[in-house]
């Protein structure tokens, strides 16, 4: 995978729902640095990551990864 395309994906969708990263981190029941570095595509997110984040921002993990392209507002 393409950790930092997923990563610019999961920093546009939070930002699009309006969650902070400390917000978004608490809700996802990580750390921050742990979402930061997710974000910075310095970490690969775990599968189980993405399925809480896609679940959490309404999205499909094929949009969060990147595979739906259609996305718009969203490279």
């Amino acid at each position: 995978m393409d950790t930092a395309r997923i990563g610019r994906r999961v920093k546009a969708f939070r930002k699009l729902k309006g969650y902070t990263q400390i917000d978004f981190a608490k809700v996802l029941h990580v750390s921050i640095t742990e979402l930061r570095d997710v974000e910075r595509g310095m970490k690969e997110a775990p599968d189980v990551l993405l399925d809480k984040v896609a679940l959490t921002l309404s999205v499909s993990k094929e949009e969060l990864i990147g595979k739906d392209e259609h996305i718009q507002g969203v490279k």
